[in-house]
């Protein structure tokens, strides 16, 4: 299992104490270090209280369990307004919301697409833009994210 997974799951439970869910979790290097990120959601909002109280939790239980070898840097943030999409769930509850695709490569001239998420499924996305709707492979999506400032 990877870390993240472990870490998800480890954490859901205690997100959900406080009115929290877990939006989504990395482990990965940044900077010459290693960082746990652990990006939680509540309905209206998240406080830096919430991200306190689960980051105290999820400590007492990464230090018992002891799941990742090695140093670390553990941050629990909000997912952010313009939160990123990754995980099948994070579509299907997207759907209806305005959204920006950033690609790998330029198609139509541009790395960018901006629209409402129309479909998701099949390893394809719908995105209805100005122009109609446009569908993108996901292995060319770098990035999906939530668009609230355009």
């Amino acid at each position: 299992m990877r870390i993240a997974d472990e870490v998800r799951g480890l954490a859901a439970p205690l997100a959900e104490r406080g009115g929290c869910a877990v939006w989504d979790a990395e482990y990965l290097r940044e900077g010459g270090r290693m960082v746990l990120r652990l990006l939680i959601d509540k309905p209206g909002g998240v406080s830096t209280g919430d991200c306190e109280a689960v980051s105290r939790a999820l400590e007492s239980i990464l230090d018992e369990r002891d799941p990742i070898p090695g140093p670390y840097t553990l941050e629990v943030s909000s997912a952010g307004v313009e939160r990123p999409l990754k995980r099948p769930e994070h579509f299907e509850a997207s759907i209806g919301r305005r959204v920006e695709v950033s690609l790998y490569a330029p198609d139509n001239g541009s790395k960018r697409c901006a629209g409402t998420l129309r479909s998701y499924g099949g390893g394809v996305i719908g995105i209805e833009t100005p122009d109609g709707v446009r569908e993108f492979d996901m292995k060319a999506v770098s990035r999906v994210g939530w668009l609230v400032f355009s």
